[in-house]
């Protein structure tokens, strides 16, 4: 044993010096030789008065000198010792001993004399590459066990025994600070259950909960890149419930210089949880269409808009006009895509409400397609500004898709959400009557190209979709925030629910459905289960190494202005259509008539852009909207005053 002085010098000497190794080296090297000769004596004593072995000798380390300087063998930290050490140790002990073996020759040519056996020599590479390796394994390992000497470790069960999961137990490994022990993998794939790795045993997941309570594992490391999203969830939340510790490995692109270090592993994010499977897109037909376009894309420093941007560069088109009246996050996109070495962009900072800037962007530009992210998002916002949601959200649309109608777009498609569905807000309300100008705008159009056949139409195209992960405004930063502020975290109801999408897998949905779209359609998406806003708390919490109620307690402050406890994305009087793709639906719903919707859609807009009275603003939208019931708002009292409008329909 070790005294505790004796210990602590050990651990304080992090690297060995560079001459120590070398000398190592060196002695190591002479070592082997002369072994080499005694092996080759079969074990005689006598063959060491030979007074040309210690000639031999010098020359050999002659030889090792000079290629332990040239390949820097003595340079690498021991306790880091890896495959490429090794091969330059290889490099090193076969060079030296080819060299000798040609200096031997040419001596034995020239001179007739015989310097060495070339037994000898291929003796002395296999004890050379053993000992000088071998003694680099030893160092790394003690100085393992003594750092970690009288450190309780913890146990660290590893799930996929693919390439991750061998990277990720070398570089715990290669950690001298990490203070674990590899107890087990845990594997999918039948054919490697019951196999070992560097002695450590392949298990199947099927015995996941059993294995993890057996080995009494502290620490569970997710590196597989395959695991569906709800075994995932399954094996968190069982690792919740049991105080074990998840972990997950970031992607191989992520990973410095090909190498995966221990800093690099990640908690489990919520994020994470609430994926879904990844719905695949038919990348053909959408990059015919898009390639060498030109496109405009509103609103496109957002969360949406910015990630429609990062997406639409993959497909090549000729130039992307970059909408928004935000200067700050317009920047920060133009340095992204910079970085990223992307050219065919413009910038044009502007408000969509502004008629001369919009009518600027087409004449200057002439876009073949538009994406319109641009609107107001936030609920009890627009609950207050209600005036506001109808410029942006309603005239805003309204003025592009009317110019897109002008300039002859191929296609606009329109970001909408679910809360336009059934709507008890202003901004839910505002986005529906937005949908429905599009629609019968497109409608419109369309009875007009039958009747002359050379006119171009532009198809207007809508999607709709519910919450998505990470965005402005979004729950999740909040709660995040709340928790790292040592809580509460406050949740407006007990039985809220929202469904929950990435914002890639939004974004995904938008292109195609501007790929798929013939013009008019509301495309709705397959969103899964619902998820109940305060499990969403309590596994965040969770996440976190704390206990819900008792380390961080959770709140209810009651639904926020406009809120409603469940978002739908089909209202009592749609269905829906199938499409090619299993998870993208086709909203059936009735078009109003334009002549008469565009009447009173401006009368709607004037006042709101003269600011007049809200409250006749807000009737004037529930006379448009009638499923638009207010909820936990001032305006529920004028749910009672809305005349009842028939307006002409045109059919579904």
């Amino acid at each position: 044993m070790f005294n505790r002085y004796r210990l602590r010098k050990i651990r304080n000497l992090s690297i060995l010096p560079r001459w120590v190794i070398f000398c190592l080296d060196i002695i190591i090297s002479a070592i082997c030789f002369l072994l080499a000769y005694f092996i080759k004596a079969e074990f005689v004593l006598a063959v060491f008065s030979q007074t040309q072995i210690f000639t031999n000798l010098l020359i050999l380390l002659a030889f090792n000198v000079s290629l332990f300087s040239l390949f820097r063998v003595y340079a690498g930290i021991i306790r880091f010792t890896g495959l490429q050490d090794t091969f330059r140790i290889f490099s090193v002990v076969i060079f030296a001993n080819t060299g000798y073996f040609l200096l031997d020759l040419f001596v034995e040519q020239w001179y007739n004399y015989h310097l060495i056996p070339a037994s000898v020599l291929i003796i002395n590479i296999l004890l050379s590459f053993v000992a000088l390796s071998t003694y680099r394994v030893l160092i790394k390992y003690f100085f393992s066990y003594v750092t970690t000497l009288n450190v309780s470790k913890k146990r660290v069960a590893i799930y996929g025994a693919g390439d991750v999961g061998i990277s990720t137990k070398r570089a715990l490994e290669h950690d001298m600070t990490a203070n674990i022990q590899m107890v087990l993998f845990l594997e999918d794939d039948q054919r490697k259950v019951g196999k070992n790795i560097d002695g450590i045993k392949i298990f199947t997941s099927d015995q996941l909960e059993t294995l993890l309570k057996q080995y009494l594992v502290d620490e569970l490391i997710i590196a597989s890149t395959k695991l569906p999203s709800k075994r995932k969830n399954e094996i968190v939340d069982y690792c919740l419930d049991n105080k074990i510790t998840v972990y997950t490995v970031p992607p191989l692109k992520n990973w410095i210089n090909g190498q995966l270090s221990t800093r690099q592993l990640q908690n489990v994010k919520i994020e994470d949880l609430l994926e879904r499977e990844q719905i695949k897109i038919y990348n053909t037909i959408l990059f015919e269409q898009i390639n060498q376009k030109t496109i405009l894309v509103t609103g496109a420093a957002g969360s949406i808009g910015s990630e429609i941007v990062r997406q639409l560069i993959q497909y090549k088109p000729g130039l992307i006009v970059l909408n928004d009246n935000a200067e700050t996050p317009l920047h920060e996109l133009e340095l992204e895509l910079v970085e990223k070495g992307f050219k065919n962009f413009k910038l044009a900072l502007g408000d969509v409400r502004n008629e001369l800037i919009v009518e600027r962007l087409f004449q200057n530009y002439s876009p073949d397609f538009v994406y319109h992210a641009a609107a107001y998002k936030h609920v009890p916002m627009m609950e207050h500004s209600p005036l506001e949601a109808i410029c942006t959200n309603v005239a805003g649309t309204k003025l592009l898709a009317d110019m897109s109608v002008k300039y002859e777009v191929e296609r606009f498609v329109m970001i909408s959400t679910d809360k336009a569905v059934n709507p008890t807000n202003v901004m839910g309300a505002s986005k529906r009557i937005a949908e429905m100008y599009v629609q019968s705008l497109y409608q419109h159009h369309d009875t007009l190209a039958k009747m002359d056949p050379s006119k171009k139409q532009t198809k207007f195209i809508t999607t709709r979709f519910g919450n998505v992960l990470g965005s402005n405004g979004s729950v999740i930063p909040r709660f995040k925030k709340q928790i790292d502020a040592g809580g509460p975290v406050t949740v407006t109801h007990p039985d809220i629910t929202r469904y929950f999408m990435t914002i890639p897998e939004a974004c995904q949905l938008v292109l195609e459905a501007g790929s798929m779209g013939n013009g008019g359609e509301i495309f709705v998406f397959d969103m899964g289960q619902p998820v109940k806003i305060v499990d969403l708390a309590r596994k965040m919490i969770k996440l976190s190494g704390l206990e819900p109620d008792d380390d961080i307690k959770i709140e209810y402050n009651g639904l926020r202005p406009g809120e409603k406890l469940y978002e739908e994305l089909l209202n009592n009087a749609e269905n829906t259509m199938p499409t090619y793709h299993e998870k993208i639906l086709i909203a059936k719903t009735r078009t109003i008539e334009f002549e008469s919707l565009t009447i009173q859609i401006d009368e709607l807009i004037g006042p709101a852009q003269r600011q007049e009275s809200i409250t006749s603003v807000v009737l004037a939208m529930k006379a448009l909207v009638p499923e638009f019931v207010s909820n936990n708002s001032i305006f529920e009292k004028l749910d009672k005053q809305t005349p009842v409008v028939n307006m002409p329909l045109t059919g579904s």
